[in-house]
């Protein structure tokens, strides 16, 4: 290493929902400029970046978004950054909403191809539970969530995280384990959140960078 240099930062956007925000307890860097605002472990980007301090982990999240939404800003958020990565979890407020299934999947194959023309690898995180969802949701939820594991497998530039499985009670797999309101996690269930998605980050930025 040439002497006073030092090593670049990897960076990775966080690009999703409330339930990248840090919703109910923080306000993204976006909803909040500059650096967001409420508290900081109410977001699963600060226990990434606590766990890898050489990690730059950008919060760009909205609350209330759909999928289509979050679409909208990928060139913004994402493209212009270039980024090492980026984790996407989108698509709870679509169910929410009422939307189907089959909408929610073809607006996240826009963004995961989005990713690929952009050769940027892409962490799929799955739709988080919440407290008050119909059978119906819980099964629209759980096709776009099978939707998304059976795409990373036949795709080499996206991996899945079960970040719903991280977050759920553990006898009760559509609530969540922990939450201030019912509907997103507390700083416990984000930090959660985070423990889940750190190896899986960590396996695809260890990888060659023709295999990401």
């Amino acid at each position: 290493m040439v002497h006073g240099a030092s090593v670049q930062a990897i960076t990775i956007v966080a690009l999703g929902d409330s339930t990248t925000a840090g919703t109910p307890g923080f306000q993204s860097p976006l909803e909040s400029p500059p650096d967001g605002a409420g508290d900081v472990e109410s977001q699963y980007a600060y226990w990434l970046m606590k766990a890898h301090p050489e990690w730059r982990v950008l919060n760009r999240g909205v609350n209330g978004e759909r999928s289509d939404q979050i679409r909208a800003r990928f060139h913004r958020d994402v493209g212009m950054v270039r980024p090492d990565a980026v984790v996407v979890i989108a698509g709870v407020n679509d169910i929410y909403q009422g939307r189907s299934s089959e909408l929610v999947e073809r607006e996240l194959e826009a963004i995961y191809e989005a990713a690929r023309a952009a050769l940027i690898p892409l962490v799929a995180g799955a739709i988080l539970p919440y407290n008050t969802s119909t059978s119906d949701a819980i099964a629209r939820m759980r096709d776009v969530n099978d939707w998304m594991r059976a795409y990373a497998a036949r795709n080499a530039h996206v991996v899945f995280c079960d970040t719903r499985a991280a977050t759920a009670t553990p006898n009760d797999p559509d609530r969540l384990a922990s939450s201030p309101d019912g509907l997103h996690p507390s700083p416990d269930g984000y930090r959660r959140m985070a423990a889940a998605l750190e190896p899986v980050i960590a396996g695809l930025l260890a990888r060659p960078p023709g295999l990401r």
